[in-house]
């Protein structure tokens, strides 16, 4: 088993991913739409992805910002796969479906009313405007490491975030009122 990753010239050790994990981990949530399984698939396939080697790093960011940018990239093929998987009539895709799970405390805990009004305001920007919301205030990185990880300008990147940010104002006032 191997314990490091290349990353052109240079190696990311395990106990860097693991660093990583907790601000990893809330950046697929929001990929994911707070989907907390989808998000622990698409980050265990974004590890898998570093430590076999088809995602390389190119040393022209900080590996934070490039594993971001993985775990984004992880998540979009996973939504694209999901759509094409649901036109696909459910009987052909399963005989038995899965009985629903009962919700644990972790997850009715995170159901707060608080945190919950603040999602569903994020839900209603628009998907570029929360992912720069998420990476800006969740994982603490500049709007110019946010746009190399979403593929977008720097001046878009800013235009997006402070109209997110005021979108995101009104709409908090609006429920307030």
């Amino acid at each position: 088993m191997r314990s490091a990753a290349r990353l052109n010239g240079g190696r990311i050790e395990l106990r860097d991913l693991e660093k990583l994990h907790p601000a990893c981990f809330g950046w697929a949530l929001g990929c994911c739409r707070w989907n907390r399984e989808e998000a622990e698939d698409v980050l265990q396939s974004a590890y898998l992805k570093v430590l076999d080697g088809r995602a390389r790093f190119d040393g022209r960011s900080s590996a934070r910002t490039w594993l971001f940018a993985v775990i984004r990239r992880t998540a979009a093929e996973r939504r694209r796969r999901q759509w094409i998987l649901d036109l696909v009539p459910a009987r052909w895709l399963r005989l038995n479906p899965d009985p629903p799970t009962a919700p644990d405390s972790e997850s009715l805990a995170d159901a707060s009313e608080t945190s919950a009004r603040l999602r569903a305001a994020l839900l209603k920007l628009s998907g570029r405007q929360r992912d720069l919301l998420h990476l800006v205030f969740y994982q603490d990185l500049s709007i110019e490491e946010a746009a190399a990880i979403l593929g977008i300008s720097v001046g878009s990147a800013r235009t997006h975030y402070h109209r997110g940010k005021a979108r995101l104002r009104q709409i908090l006032l609006e429920e307030m009122a």
